[in-house]
């Protein structure tokens, strides 16, 4: 098999993993006759870089029931050795197809002696290559800690999947998976290596669920993500909508709707960037968050208590919870209202929020818009 062959399958079988910011929102990839599996990622600090996406092996000893690299399933297997699979990555970036790279791999020989692998390509790309560009490295179940260590100092950015909320929901996906001792452990080890070593202290972590194959529910997927947040430090994480991959045990099981895929990142975003907490969150009586509206609005409809807020005197945090605006918008109406007030709904639209989506919530120097007005009829004057 050749390199581009190679490229084509070990790219195919890392599409699923959502390692970067633009790959948890509709991964839209670069084709031509090298780069097949390069995704736009927002890097950390934001900046966006082109990156290729690769399995170091699509072989596998694990039986996870969704997973078209699983062990068993008929399907071509190859495997990049650490040489060939730097070499590649350099051409690909001198050709300026890719600056970033994200590995991960099947699990051949359990997690330690696959991430040696892996550890072996990266150091071979920060040293024969000289590559200081973005480097995002996948922990394997069970990983020891010197090879969670290793992956920390070499690596931007790491990650371990753990698919699911919880051992019991695990099982579920997996007979071939411990979840505490080999997903959760190596984020706890990575957690304590960043806070021991001062030169670690830039690195990050994210995880992945796949969303809807286990019989869990949202509550619990939210509730296990705002805990890894607070006790391990987690950067972000990513959602998965299950979607069935022919000839694995879930085949027949219906795809989970992208739509509860999409709600579960607009959570996630109002824990990171508006400052929401759990207790905000609203679900079904099922656990599972509203699929009719966003999430957002639907903590304002159930909060009339706290509207409508004036937009000329609100604070930040305030405008926050307001429908629409969101922190850009939010710090523009902070730096216009020094020098003018605000007293026409058109003027939201100028700092970027949504005026139709703000307007029943808020008031404009003492008066309601003509749109709050059904929502909030007491507002009449």
């Amino acid at each position: 098999m050749d390199t581009l062959q190679k490229l084509d399958l070990l790219g195919a079988g890392a599409q699923a993993d959502l390692a970067c910011g633009k790959c948890g929102e509709g991964q839209t990839r670069v084709r031509d006759d090298i780069g097949r599996w390069i995704y736009p990622a927002v890097r950390p600090d934001g900046r966006t870089v082109k990156m290729l996406k690769i399995l170091q092996t699509n072989a596998c000893e694990k039986d996870c029931f969704y997973c078209a690299t699983r062990r068993g399933r008929d399907q071509p297997r190859t495997t990049f050795k650490p040489d060939e699979l730097a070499e590649t990555f350099d051409q690909i970036q001198r050709a300026n197809l890719a600056e970033a790279i994200f590995i991960s791999s099947g699990v051949v020989g359990g997690g330690t002696r696959t991430m040696e692998r892996m550890l072996a390509t990266a150091e071979l790309l920060r040293g024969k290559y000289a590559f200081r560009g973005y480097l995002h490295l996948k922990l394997m179940p069970g990983a020891e800690p010197a090879a969670i260590e290793r992956a920390l100092q070499l690596a931007d950015r790491v990650s371990v999947n753990l698919e699911a909320p919880s051992s019991e929901h695990l099982s579920k996906l997996s007979s071939t998976k411990r979840y505490s001792e080999e997903l959760l452990a190596p984020l706890q080890i990575a957690r304590r290596l960043i806070a021991d070593n001062p030169t670690l202290r830039d690195k990050t972590m994210t995880t992945q669920f796949v969303v809807g194959a286990a019989g869990e529910s949202d509550r619990e997927i939210v509730a296990r993500t705002t805990q890894l947040y607070r006790e391990v430090g987690l950067a972000r994480a990513y959602f998965s909508a299950f979607q069935p991959v022919p000839d694995t045990p879930l085949d027949g099981h219906a795809p989970t709707p992208l739509i509860r895929e999409h709600r579960l990142y607009q959570t996630d975003f109002l824990f990171r960037r508006y400052g929401f907490t759990f207790d905000d969150v609203i679900f079904d009586p099922r656990g599972n968050l509203p699929t009719e509206s966003d999430p957002k609005t639907v903590w304002a409809v159930n909060h009339p208590e706290f509207f409508p807020i004036e937009l000329n005197r609100a604070s930040k945090e305030q405008l926050l919870r307001v429908p629409g605006i969101g922190p850009i918008s939010a710090q523009r109406i902070l730096q216009m209202r020094r020098t003018r007030k605000f007293r026409a709904i058109e003027q939201l639209a100028r700092v970027g929020a949504d005026e139709k989506r703000a307007a029943p919530f808020i008031l404009l120097d003492g008066r309601a818009p003509t749109q709050q007005l059904a929502l909030f009829p007491s507002l009449k004057m």
